[in-house]
């Protein structure tokens, strides 16, 4: 299986950033738009009008964004008939936000695109200037509940590369409804207590890859929805933030499953979780099935390992209930380090549907120098090679 997956990131790569031998590009400076790159004066206009120009072309397109700071207000990005078979957006300078965060607070997104086919975004850096809005929520006021930095929706063959998302009000980046879709070399940047602000965020989005990138947020370093099929995370710094995790899942009790997902090589410094896979505690027909977590690195991490079938946050609409997720064929492989509690494994699954398939080879992890703790209920399994803390799998 891993060979297979390691085959699929390079077709995956060629399809969605083919290599372009002699193909002739149209090229669209926002600058002749009329952008202005002050910081000070609103572009959103001049980046809609060579979007438009660019979309109009019959040939593949570069929007091009010079060197300099452009304030934008909310961005919407649309595909439907768009005659450019590639769009290359290259950004070279930073794209601001509002300093009044009211503006975007309303707004689902601040730079969407939604059903575009062949988009790739290059370079660049996107900043928000969440922290104003996270200071409210903080306080408990009346405050909105923020835009996702850049998200896409419905759309095919994605390349996100070499972008920095900074202080994101919401989510940095979400990947909904989408197909054939490559993260690599990204870093999001905000505060580890800025809230409800995930790294990427995936969803109802088949055939995703996400590569050598560094992530430090308030709130999920990758958060991984209901619907996501075929996803590959390799090479990812986490920390601040709360960890990868799969959920929360059962919110609705009509959900689709996850399914087929590798996690490689990850360093976690400082969060709140390691692997995590968590569902409320309600009834659901969805499923985690076919999960692979393979050589990770933990430096003071709370919950290195974990899966919460009983997420309730607030105690509301589910104290009494019970899970109705399915968790089978999990591994954990190679997953060394330090815990930041007592207990680094906890296995906490559903009594109606407990957990099956749970494996762990070769898994290290200690707290304050001494042996760790594990913690299973419904929770069945088997190791292989040396695992500490010792097994409670049943």
């Amino acid at each position: 299986m891993a060979k297979l997956l390691s085959l699929y990131i390079v077709i995956l790569a060629l399809l969605v950033f083919p290599i372009k031998i002699s193909a002739e590009i149209a090229s669209y400076n926002v600058l002749k738009y009329g952008a202005k790159p002050n910081g000070k004066e609103d572009s959103t206009q001049a980046f809609l009008d060579a979007w438009n120009a660019a979309c109009a072309s019959e040939s593949s397109t570069l929007i091009y964004v010079p060197k300099g700071r452009y304030l934008l207000g909310s961005l919407a990005f649309r595909g439907d008939g768009c005659k450019s078979p590639e769009i290359t957006i290259r950004i070279d300078g930073t794209l601001i936000a509002p300093e009044d965060y009211r503006i975007l607070g309303q707004s689902a997104s601040w730079i969407s695109f939604e059903k575009v086919n062949g988009v790739s975004v290059v370079g660049g850096a996107l900043d928000a200037k969440g922290s104003p809005l996270w200071a409210c929520k903080a306080t408990g006021n009346n405050c909105p509940s923020g835009a996702t930095t850049m998200s896409f929706s419905n759309s095919k063959n994605i390349k996100v590369s070499r972008l920095v998302s900074l202080n994101s009000q919401m989510f940095h980046i979400v990947i909904n409804g989408c197909q054939d879709v490559l993260v690599q070399g990204v870093r999001v940047i905000a505060a580890g207590d800025s809230p409800n602000t995930d790294g990427i965020h995936v969803q109802l989005s088949k055939n995703v890859v996400i590569m050598n990138s560094s992530i430090k947020t308030g709130d999920d370093c990758i958060s991984i929805g209901p619907g996501t099929e075929n996803l590959w995370i390799e090479g990812v710094k986490c920390g601040p933030g709360h960890g990868i995790s799969i959920g929360s899942l059962a919110k609705d009790a009509e959900e689709q499953g996850v399914q087929n997902v590798t996690v490689k090589r990850t360093i976690f410094a400082d969060t709140q979780n390691g692997f995590r896979i968590k569902s409320w505690a309600r009834p659901s027909n969805g499923f985690v099935q076919g999960v692979r977590f393979i050589g990770a690195i933990m430096h003071n991490v709370q919950n290195p390992i974990l899966i919460d079938q009983h997420y309730c946050p607030h105690n509301l609409n589910c104290p009494t209930q019970v899970s109705g997720v399915q968790i089978s064929d999990v591994l954990y492989q190679g997953i060394r380090g330090t815990s930041a509690t007592p207990v680094a494994i906890k296995f906490d699954c559903s009594s109606k549907n407990p957990c099956k398939g749970i494996r762990m080879e070769d898994v290290n992890l200690t707290y304050l120098n001494q042996a760790a703790q594990s913690s299973c209920s419904n929770a069945n399994g088997n190791v292989a090679g040396q695992v500490q803390p010792n097994n409670c799998l049943a």
